[in-house]
């Protein structure tokens, strides 16, 4: 179960990252965004980590306060319950 857990917020945490970067160079070069709502849904969904990362990484939405503290505490969530499944779901 643990595994199971792990690739699905693995896969959606890099999908969040790579979002972050395609909404960044969209920003720059005045291209098509992608909507706040799907981003949002990403990190929501498992992907907070990865929303972190990415924001953090390409200084991209670090002057909305709500996606520096909404990111950071899903991604300290993502991180908890990861580490919540591995503790009950592994063998011991």
């Amino acid at each position: 179960m643990f595994l199971i857990i792990f690739v699905y917020m693995a896969i959606l945490t890099v999908m969040a990252f790579v979002m972050m970067k395609i909404d960044k160079h969209q920003a720059q070069n005045h291209g098509q965004r992608i909507p706040e709502k799907n981003l949002w849904t990403v990190a929501i969904f498992g992907g907070g980590i990865g929303a972190y990362l990415g924001m953090m990484t390409f200084r991209h939405k670090t002057k909305h306060t709500n996606f520096r503290i909404g990111f950071l505490v899903l991604a300290l969530l993502d991180g908890a319950i990861l580490i919540w499944s591995y503790q009950n779901f592994l063998p011991n």
